[in-house]
């Protein structure tokens, strides 16, 4: 436990936590947003043209709707880090953080002085995460990654698309979002850790590494069969039926993925005897004979609207789905309920719906958050907090 935090029961189970934050962009600013929904006060120090996400689009009277989206419930302090008096101040905030994260490429902390090996003797407590492309260590870590480098690296790119067709990037900007996660996870992995030991440690993310540690279908074909993916559309690779199939006015998801459910399929779309066929017999053989099973979906399901066929086949215990848009999802009632987005309110902007992290922890409310901050907004407070704190 930090010198700033109480022995009170913390509203929220990060209160009390403090995050020194040099992250910009999207990787690391998910993984504090994250933090700062849980109740950590994040303290996002900013170049003095602010986080490049302020300068992105879509914007809204002049403000980023994506910056405000990715920074909210945070702090912002500028700082021009190659001032002796800014590094002072670092050092200074620093005695009272827990964790300091930071995205700069490999090195710049260190010529900053900034550095994990420059800071670890005199602040032993503090969790150092640093966030990038492809890590502290390696032939490629010096390489600039944005998103679709890494995706276009780890084999995602490759393994996504027609199989006929051209190579295609997810439609998220999925490889910063996987480092930010494991961001976070590494985080709360180290604080967890000092708890028990009381001293911090260095916690390396890299993107490259967190997307392809995020196909486990795809590595364990590569690494323990020995196989060679390739793309198969809108169908899974392994199984059968298992992936998009068209509907009377348009298309839906379906999943089947053991003999039990085929053999009920089968009676739902009126063809009893395909579960005896012997070429649907197992799920391999069903893949691998899957266009001839398609034959059958297209022709019972082409009749019907996709509502109609998803009611058919759910009513079943059949997992099945409409194709939602992106506005469907946000505003169904299921995303409602779980509270997946929160509003904020913002002195120019009014009042704003922005995503929350996705967790439920007993007891913890959700929503109440702060907007993202304006650039050095919060300087004037947090340099006044840290006088009072070294007076104390």
């Amino acid at each position: 436990m930090s010198p700033h935090q109480s022995n009170a029961q913390p509203a929220q189970p990060l209160s009390g936590v403090r995050v020194l934050d040099f992250t910009r962009v999207l990787a690391g600013p998910y993984c504090t947003a994250m933090m700062a929904d849980l109740g950590a006060d994040v303290i996002k120090v900013e170049a003095a043209q602010g986080d490049d996400y302020r300068h992105i689009g879509p914007f809204k009277d002049g403000e980023s709707l994506l910056f405000q989206a990715i920074n909210r419930g945070k702090r912002s302090i500028a700082l021009d880090l190659k001032s002796p008096d800014a590094i002072a101040t670092v050092k200074a905030l620093l005695a009272e953080c827990d964790v300091l994260i930071e995205n700069f490429r490999p090195g710049v902390m260190d010529k900053l002085g900034l550095g994990y090996a420059a800071l670890h003797d005199a602040f032993p407590h503090l969790v150092y995460v640093s966030v990038s492309g492809f890590g502290q260590t390696g032939p490629n870590t010096k390489k600039p990654a944005y998103d679709i480098i890494v995706q276009a690296m780890s084999g995602l790119m490759d393994a996504t698309g027609d199989p006929d067709g051209a190579p295609t990037m997810v439609g998220e900007a999925l490889g910063d979002v996987a480092g930010g996660l494991f961001a976070a996870w590494g985080t709360m992995v180290a604080l967890f850790e000092r708890t028990k030991t009381g001293q911090g440690r260095h916690v390396d993310v890299a993107l490259f590494d967190g997307l392809l540690s995020m196909m486990p279908i795809l590595s364990c074909r590569t690494l323990m069969a020995g196989d060679a993916p390739v793309r198969t559309g809108n169908r899974h690779p392994l199984s059968a039926p298992f992936g998009t199939y068209p509907a009377a006015d348009g298309h839906f998801a379906l999943a089947v993925l053991n003999d039990r459910l085929f053999t009920t399929f089968c009676e739902v779309i009126g063809q009893p005897d395909l579960a005896r066929d012997a070429r649907f017999a197992t799920d391999p053989l069903r893949r691998e004979n899957e266009p001839a099973l398609a034959e059958y979906i297209d022709h019972w399901a082409r009749a019907m609207p996709v509502d109609q066929v998803v009611d058919h086949l759910s009513s079943a215990g059949i997992p099945a789905s409409p194709i939602q848009s992106v506005a469907d999802a946000w505003a169904s009632s299921q995303a409602a309920e779980r509270g997946l987005a929160s509003t904020v309110t913002h002195p120019d902007l009014g009042v704003l719906n922005v995503p929350e992290q996705p967790v439920h922890f007993s007891g913890a409310p959700r929503g109440g958050r702060k907007p993202a901050p304006a650039l050095n907004a919060d300087a004037g407070d947090i340099l006044n907090s840290l006088n009072k704190e070294q007076g104390a």
